[in-house]
């Protein structure tokens, strides 16, 4: 099922990053096909173990039968909490594969691609209360205007936002693909496609809580990664990167790196990559989606973090 399911990106560089220590327990946080999990499993030794977390209910058929392994199926922001339930407070490293699935791409009516036509919904956990239709609907211009901008990065975002008003007064409830013919028209001549993607992104992000999944994810890392452990962390878009970056970088969300009274740093990680590793050119040309995984690695060193 992991092939049709989801192939995974820089599956061997990300576990390359986490150093995998065969007796170890790690947590892969976004499950999805299986891909980088299995992996792991295949390095662990007997008294390893292995954790994964996956809203998605879909995943779950992807699931191996191995006594190391667990799959929690919650979204991963909620790490600390499920592990502890499991009777574990440190890991040796975390593993994230950030975005959209393959699977959740192509299957139209979950509403995540731009491609087919299915329901506004984009919901990766179905049990969240709002989908992409009524966080359009309990929206105004400004709030949708900031959602297209801080999510999407759209071109003149309040145009598309007040579009998307309009058209929800006028009908409340449409599809993905009527979706993409409010906002075409909106697109700069020649970067429809990309436009469309962005603003697709927009509300998957925000209805989602993408970003505040993130950071509630990093800040856990930094009590659960003994010294030593690692964080292998994959991006596909400049707002994830960022964040990933400066949190390695200085160990707070804001990237400001914190000096005790010598001026030395006091950053919890060190860096294990230097810039982001990308997808070569058989990865990317076997898989598509790998064009804009950048993925990046840091260890926690013994330095305590200073909190933001």
């Amino acid at each position: 099922m992991t092939s049709a399911y989801h192939v995974p990106v820089l599956l061997q560089p990300s576990l390359d990053g986490l150093a995998i220590d065969p007796s170890g327990t790690y947590v892969d946080v976004t499950f999805g096909g299986g891909g980088h999990s299995r992996a792991i499993l295949d390095v662990l030794g007997p008294d390893g173990r292995l954790f994964a977390f996956d809203c998605d209910p879909d995943a779950a058929q992807n699931a191996p039968a191995d006594e190391r392994f667990t799959l929690v199926p919650e979204n991963f922001r909620y790490i600390r909490n499920f592990l502890r339930l499991h009777g574990v407070n440190t890991v040796d490293g975390i593993l994230a594969d950030l975005g959209v699935s393959s699977h959740q791409f192509d299957t139209a009516d979950r509403g995540f691609s731009t491609r087919g036509d299915g329901a506004l919904d984009m919901r990766m956990d179905p049990r969240l209360p709002e989908g992409a239709n009524a966080l359009i609907g309990s929206n105004d211009t400004q709030g949708l205007t900031q959602i297209l901008r801080n999510y999407g990065e759209l071109p003149r975002p309040h145009l598309a936002a007040r579009a998307l008003i309009e058209a929800h007064a006028a009908d409340a409830k449409w599809s993905t693909a009527r979706l993409s013919d409010i906002l075409r028209p909106l697109a700069p001549r020649g970067k429809e496609a990309q436009y469309l993607a962005q603003a697709f992104q927009a509300l998957r992000i925000a209805v989602n809580d993408e970003l505040g999944a993130l950071e509630d994810l990093l800040r856990a890392s930094l009590d659960l990664l003994p010294e030593g452990g690692r964080l292998s962390i994959i991006s596909y878009h400049s707002l994830e990167d960022r964040m990933v970056k400066r949190f390695m970088r200085a160990g707070n969300l804001e990237g400001e790196v914190p000096k005790d009274l010598r001026g030395q740093h006091l950053t919890p990680f060190d860096k294990v990559t230097g810039k982001a590793i990308a997808a070569d050119d058989e990865e990317t040309a076997h898989n598509p989606r790998a064009r804009s995984a950048r993925l990046r690695v840091a260890q926690r060193n013994n330095i305590k973090p200073q909190r933001s």
